[in-house]
């Protein structure tokens, strides 16, 4: 537990903590409303395709037209439905972003607070205890260069996660467009 040498330092840190939180919470609105218009929009779209898509198969004047038809509007559904995937990765990715950010800020904060109250110590400490002053810094030290290589890999793995998902997209889109164009092609 951080002992305050002076009220103000406690004012600070207690301001300091809010303005995270206040951060964390605008960070959760903004993805939250960017998740609630993108639902709507998507629902706006499948209505209004559901609705266009249905006059188009009602209208087909013989079974190889209504087959046809049909096969030609899959992939546009497919293809939204991929785009609404991709858009809410990309909304949840920049959330978790802003929030690794925000984290990274708190700790480097922390381990500045942490040296000078280290340095601090150390200055009255009686003679000798410099060893255990240099043993409590390179566990520091050890500490934050684990969390880096970990926060790094971290990072590499969400790339290499978002990679995979970009080509499976494409995979699937390329499939279903093949699809479609010989079920078309069939019932021409």
């Amino acid at each position: 537990m951080k002992m305050f040498a002076t009220p103000e330092q406690f004012a600070a840190t207690n301001k300091a903590n809010v303005e995270t939180l206040l951060t964390l919470a605008n960070n959760a609105f903004a993805s939250a409303e960017r998740f609630a218009a993108l639902n709507l929009n998507t629902a706006r779209s499948i209505l209004e395709d559901g609705l266009a898509n249905s006059k188009a198969l009602l209208g087909a004047k013989d079974a190889q037209e209504f087959l046809g038809l049909q096969a030609a509007l899959v992939q546009p559904l497919v293809e939204k439905a991929v785009a609404y995937n991709r858009s809410v990765y990309e909304i949840a990715s920049q959330g978790q972003e802003e929030v690794s950010k925000l984290v990274e800020a708190q700790i480097a904060e922390l381990n500045k607070s942490l040296a000078a109250a280290l340095d601090k110590a150390a200055k009255s400490a009686p003679a000798g205890s410099d060893v255990a002053v240099a043993a409590v810094k390179s566990a520091i030290a050890a500490a934050n260069s684990a969390y880096d290589s970990v926060s790094k890999a971290a990072k590499q793995v969400a790339e290499i996660a978002e990679a995979n998902v970009a080509a499976a997209t494409n995979a699937t889109v390329k499939a279903v467009s093949a699809t479609a164009k010989t079920a078309s092609k069939k019932a021409a």
